[in-house]
Formats: structure tokens, C-alpha cells, sequence
């Protein structure tokens, strides 16, 4: 691909997370064009399809936040890593429902693709996770796959406008009861 042609790639993938994340169903491929200052010709040259466009920035928002465990984990204390990677899963979620709502798309046509960002997203949390419970500051009674059930649980429960931020509270609420009080030993903690 020439130059232009990449950055007009990736300025609709950049855009189209942004408007799907804030406009949900209102959003639409006209406003991603525009806001990534293309005409809609040069979005259909990229993506012909609708759920080509879903992939790509489904695909890159999982890729950011594999990475973003990284650097969390070498930049923040191991529970606020956990906690500030959740904080972060809050937009994917929010990018996915306003794509699945703006494009009609169906979630079950996308279970491999899924499946494969789910298994990707539990090694960056579990390597997270493990520092924070070799740290001795977290219970080592939870897994991965349940804080990640646990957070698609707490974004599922309501759809109503600003339920990000009735989410990211319960994160902490969730992040805070992880934690190990005293090095004492969690009720039911796994022996």
C-alpha cells in the first residue's frame, strides 16, 4: 500500500473507534468519514464491508490493550495496574456495542473473532493479575476469565447513556475487594 493509503487506514480505524465508542447506534459510516476527514468512497476502498470496518477496530483495540498491560505493569504499583487495564476494557466495550448497534452486526457471526480476543485479553490481565498476587497485595482465588466475566458482566448490566461511569465505579468496588487486607487469608480462598 502506498503511504496516503495506509494513513487514510488508519485514520478510518482511529475514527471509527471514537465515533462507534461515543455515538453507539446514532453513529453511522458517514460521520467516521468525515471525522477521519475522507470522502466515503475512500472508507468503502478499505473496508467494502460493513463488519471489515468492525474488525479492524475491534482488532486494534485488543491489540492496545495487550500492550497497555505491558507498560501498566512496569509503570504502576500491581493492583492499579489491574485496575487502570479494566478501566481501559470499559472503552472496548463501549467501542463494541456502539459498533454492534451502529453496524447491525450480529455477535454470534463473530465468535471466533471473540474467542480469540478473549484468550488474548487473559493473558495480558493474568500477567496482571499474577504480579499482583506474587506481590502479596491481591487474593489468589480468582482467575483471569473471571475478572474478565466479571467486568463484561458489570458493562452488560445497563445500556442506558453515561453507564461507563456507573461501571468504572464498580470496577473499583471490584479491584478494592480483590485486594489482600493485612496478608490475612480471603474467606474461601483456595488452598
Amino acid at each position: 500500500m502506498r503511504a496516503d493509503s495506509i494513513r487514510n487506514r488508519e485514520r478510518l480505524i482511529e475514527a471509527a473507534a471514537d465515533v462507534f465508542r461515543t455515538g453507539g447506534g446514532e453513529a453511522s459510516l458517514e460521520a467516521v468519514a468525515r471525522k477521519a476527514g475522507v470522502g466515503i468512497g475512500t472508507l468503502y476502498r478499505h473496508f467494502p464491508k460493513r463488519d471489515a470496518l468492525f474488525e479492524a477496530v475491534y482488532r486494534r483495540e485488543v491489540a492496545e490493550l495487550a500492550d497497555l498491560a505491558d507498560h501498566l505493569a512496569e509503570s504502576h504499583e500491581p493492583v492499579e495496574a489491574v485496575r487502570l487495564w479494566l478501566h481501559a476494557n470499559v472503552g472496548l466495550v463501549a467501542t463494541k456495542k456502539g459498533m454492534l448497534a451502529a453496524l447491525a452486526i450480529a455477535a454470534d457471526g463473530r465468535t471466533e473473532l471473540y474467542a480469540e480476543s478473549f484468550e488474548r485479553l487473559t493473558r495480558a490481565v493474568g500477567g496482571l493479575i499474577t504480579a499482583a498476587v506474587e506481590s502479596g497485595a491481591m487474593r489468589p482465588d480468582i482467575s483471569a476469565e473471571e475478572v474478565l466475566w466479571a467486568l463484561i458482566g458489570m458493562c452488560h448490566m445497563r445500556n442506558q447513556p453515561g453507564w461507563q461511569s456507573g461501571v468504572l465505579k464498580l470496577v473499583d468496588v471490584f479491584v478494592d475487594g480483590l485486594r489482600m487486607c493485612g496478608g490475612a487469608e480471603p474467606s474461601g480462598a483456595k488452598v
